[in-house]
């Protein structure tokens, strides 16, 4: 019976091994099928490439026939701004973070023109993953500043596929912006959808704490730690919220191409307030349905589509969600239209979820902050206001002030806000909880303390007061040090 037993698990083993044999050779010659037909289409005629800056994508490439595309791509090394008072030396392609996208069909052959700028400082070369050639593309680019190089490839699998720098330090050129996405339709297109847009993901690493101002160097060490300071969509903090906002109406399809630069971080991408219909997983062919969360790779993408039924803001996030909420993984879709009560009532239980915001929060309590630089005129403590708004207050007021209904109250034409500015100066020190009325609604939530520095508490209730609707109380440092030292 042993004996039996053994030479049956032995053939079941043998059979499992074989059927997996089998599998892999047909998948093998399946995808050595597709690639050699990609191969062999024929191109008709040539054209320029249309680059777009993100959230921008080109156009769709519907039935066009294979062509040679010609694509011009300029590296630039240049200062831009993470977030409020923090700049940063970018390196990019074509001046962008993300670098410019770049949109083909299989079969095309592009011709690939690299250009680095003479003011830059450092060589640069390009690694194309859709690219079936040593090195994706980088051993026939390296160009030093001031110079160009030329090659071509043949496109041959269809996908969504992340490019970047590849010159040593792999990581560094990486690490400071040198990232993008190229995508490569498959014949006949693919299915047309209303809006379309580019994000993509990375981290970063400052010589200066998150939030410290200035112009702040890489920091190789914090990179090798994987210790990122910010992790951002589109190159900074703001990039996607407020006046950058994506926008949609009720009714439309939206389709996100969404890559991950990295250099280290895997990312966790959810819209708050959405339900993906289809994620072409890993940027892939494979179609997956009905999902929340898709993971992408550092160096990988997905594409991920989903129709807006209701109106509202939508949040893109890293559920990874101190990096949503603390480094800057978070961005806005901005949807219009008419509500539908039947898919959502707008009442809130409540059990809602508050998330922490970019400041370290406690419940009521006493803390130290740290100091941090002064503005140096109205006008940059509101705009630093801004930054600190929508990295601690977005979550519970929202993007334009108008709160949650039944759970938080609104900023805009508060009553309530614009009566006592002691009193708002206190709430942010110190928290409150209990019930209040605004502009005649009672309300009864917590609103956690806020560790900030005086500083910071009068550049954002600055911003707030001087925006939607309210009374341009001008709050300064002095006014928040005599209320923290009355308790």
């Amino acid at each position: 019976m042993m004996r039996t037993n053994r030479f049956k698990n032995i053939f079941i083993a043998t059979l499992t091994v074989g059927i997996v044999a089998t599998l892999y050779s047909c998948n093998q010659q399946k995808e050595e099928v597709i690639a050699k037909s990609a191969a062999e289409i024929v191109v008709n005629g040539e054209m320029e490439a249309e680059l777009t800056s993100p959230p921008n994508v080109p156009k769709p490439v519907g039935k066009r026939p294979a062509k040679k595309l010609i694509v011009h791509m300029e590296v630039l090394e240049q200062v831009g701004e993470m977030t409020g008072g923090v700049e940063y030396v970018y390196w990019t392609f074509g001046g962008t973070v993300p670098g410019s996208f770049i949109r083909t069909r299989v079969g095309d052959e592009v011709e690939f023109h690299l250009e680095n700028h003479p003011n830059n400082k450092l060589p640069h070369n390009i690694d194309l993953h859709a690219v079936t050639g040593p090195g994706g593309g980088a051993s026939s680019s390296f160009v030093a500043p001031g110079h160009k190089a030329k090659f071509s490839f043949k496109v041959l699998n269809p996908g969504l596929y992340v490019y970047h720098c590849a010159t040593a330090p792999v990581g560094m050129h990486i690490a400071n912006g040198m990232y993008g996405l190229i995508l490569v339709e498959p014949e006949g297109g693919l299915p047309k959808v209303d809006r379309e847009y580019y994000v993509m993901q990375g981290d970063f690493y400052t010589k200066g704490a998150n939030g410290e101002r200035g112009l702040q160097p890489f920091d190789m060490q914090k990179a090798v730690d994987e210790d990122a300071d910010y992790v951002v969509f589109n190159g900074s903090v703001s990039a996607l919220t407020g006046n950058n906002a994506l926008t949609a109406k009720v009714g439309e399809t939206v389709r996100l191409y969404v890559g991950n630069g990295g250099p280290n971080l895997v990312s966790s991408f959810h819209v708050i307030g959405e339900i993906f219909d289809a994620v072409y997983v890993e940027g892939g062919s494979m179609v997956n349905e009905n999902v929340q969360t898709t993971l992408i790779p550092a160096g990988g993408a997905a594409i991920v589509e989903f129709k807006v039924d209701v109106p509202g803001t939508l949040v893109l996030v890293d559920h990874s969600i101190f990096r949503a909420f603390n480094k800057g993984a978070l961005g806005m879709l901005n949807v219009e239209g008419e509500e539908n009560k039947q898919i959502y009532s707008g009442t809130i239980e409540e059990g809602i979820y508050l998330p922490e915001g970019g400041g370290i929060q406690s419940m009521p309590g006493d803390s130290k902050p740290m100091e941090v630089v002064a503005a140096k005129s109205r006008e940059e403590k509101i705009k630093f206001g801004r930054e600190i708004y929508m990295q601690t207050c977005f979550a519970c007021h929202q993007g334009e002030g108008q709160g949650v209904p039944n759970a938080f109250p609104p900023l805009a034409n508060s009553d309530y806000l614009n009566a006592d500015v002691d009193r708002a100066i206190d709430i942010v020190l110190h928290g409150l909880s209990g019930e209040i009325t605004v502009n005649g609604v009672k309300y009864n939530s917590v609103m956690t303390s806020q560790t900030l520095t005086d500083e910071e508490i009068a550049n954002v209730l600055t911003y707030v007061y001087d925006s939607w609707g309210n009374n341009k109380s001008d709050v300064t440092p002095m006014m928040v040090t005599k209320r923290r030292s009355a308790h």
